[in-house]
Parts: structure tokens; sequence; C-alpha cells
């Protein structure tokens, strides 16, 4: 198993972190400048920042709001929300993103994926898969886009396989079911998701304790964890995570 990263995730509205539950009932978490100097200094190895409300406000990402927190770290920012063309991603990453994260507009579009693999490199582009459980889907897990409030009657796994032959380079999994709710990430979904796939998965929605973030690794499969509440909140400190999951036998970069 490759060394475990921890990302915090900077979720953005009206240029503030806000954090809720199952995408809803938003709470402020603060300013995302100083809590992305915040992380870094914790030990954060990389950060993930998204826009959740652009493409439900129907607009792109906030390029002032990536800059401002590119400018001030030096790990790799991921960013996402409101990114449905190639020139998008141009603008994302010439503000300072290391890497876009897609998702409705490359659902509606899976050959953006392509091309922007092409034009950029697999390695900048990630693409995010929401879900939620439905029984009558393949694999029990139906893809939803615009920020969780339109399931499209697509299997997720299916399409994250779709994403690796498009050339993505991570897949982003989030269970619209534990989102915030810290009950653990949703290990039936990162774990379909991972075994569907060979790229980096970072496992998302729902950390809240120390054994969720073991859990997403080893039985989850994930190679990232990301997570909001807990260190937004400060439940648990990035290094407290990190020795948690060293003293379990998995190797991370303290």
């Amino acid at each position: 198993m490759s060394k475990i990263k921890i990302m915090p995730c900077l979720d953005m509205k009206n240029g503030r972190v806000v954090k809720g539950i199952n995408f809803v009932n938003l709470k402020d978490a603060g300013d995302p400048v100083e809590n992305a100097i915040f992380y870094q200094s914790e030990g954060a190895d990389e950060l993930a920042m998204l826009d959740i409300a652009a493409t439900l406000e129907n607009r792109k990402t906030r390029l002032e709001w990536v800059k401002n927190v590119a400018d001030v770290i030096s790990i790799p920012l991921t960013v996402g929300g409101g990114i449905s063309s190639l020139d998008d991603i141009h603008l994302t990453l010439s503000a300072g993103a290391a890497k876009v994260s897609m998702n409705s507009a490359a659902v509606k579009n899976p050959s953006l994926v392509e091309k922007a693999v092409n034009d950029f490199g697999s390695e900048r582009i990630t693409v995010a898969v929401d879900a939620r459980r439905n029984s009558s889907i393949p694999s029990g897990f139906e893809l939803v886009v615009s920020g969780g409030t339109k399931p499209v009657g697509q299997d997720a796994v299916e399409w994250a396989r779709r994403c690796q032959d498009l050339g993505a380079g991570a897949i982003l999994p989030t269970s619209m079911d534990g989102d915030g709710t810290l009950a653990g990430y949703d290990i039936e979904f990162t774990k379909a998701i991972s075994d569907a796939v060979a790229l980096p998965v970072i496992a998302s929605g729902g950390a809240g304790t120390l054994e969720h973030f073991y859990e997403g690794a080893v039985k989850g499969g994930a190679q990232i964890l990301l997570a909001a509440s807990v260190f937004h909140f400060r439940t648990f400190r990035i290094r407290e995570v990190k020795e948690y999951l060293q003293s379990r036998g998995l190797e991370v970069i303290l």
C-alpha cells in the first residue's frame, strides 16, 4: 500500500468555508485563507477547495478564491465546482490550482474528461463521483449531479470505470448518505470504486473518528483521505490522524 495522504476540504460559499450534513444545513467554518495556512502548517498533504454552489447557481468557480488560497500554500490544491469547459480548467490552473475536480460537466459531456487529459495531463484531472443508494442500480449506487440534487439514473461505479478509461488521474467518490454525518466514510461505496479502478481514490464524506480514517484506507481502499468537519471544528488535528494511522501500521508522511 502506498503512503496514505490526508486532504482537508474547504467547501466554499459566499467567500467563506462552510460545512453541512448530507449537502445541506450549512454552518460557517471560517476564512479560506486562514484555514489553508493552518492546514498546511498542520501537515496536510493536499488541500481541496469545492465551490459547492457554482453548478446550482449556474456560474463558474470564483477564481479569486482559488488565487487567494493558492498564494499562501505550497501543497497541491484541487479545485472543483462549476468547472465545465477546457477554458474553465485553464483559468483555474492558471489561478494556482494544481488539479481540478469535475463532476456534473463530466457526466453531461464525458468527452470533456478525455480532452482535458489530452490538454493538461491526467495527473491534473480528478473526477468527483457523487452517489446515493438505489437498489435498482446494478452496483446499488446511483450517480447524482448538481451538488447532490439531481439523480441521473446511471451506475456510479460503472461511471468511475469509464472515467478511468477516459484518462482521469483520480476518482473522488462522495456518498450523499454519509456526507457530514460523522458516521464514517461509506466504505461499501468507496470500496466498490477502488475495486473498479486502478487510480488513486479519495475517500470523502462522513469521517468522524480516527478509526474512520483507518477504515477508509484499509477497508475502503482509498489512498487519500478527505475530511472537512473534524478538521474545521478542530475535533482532530491532522498530525493526530497521521500518528494514529501510523500506529495502526499504515505509512503516512509525517
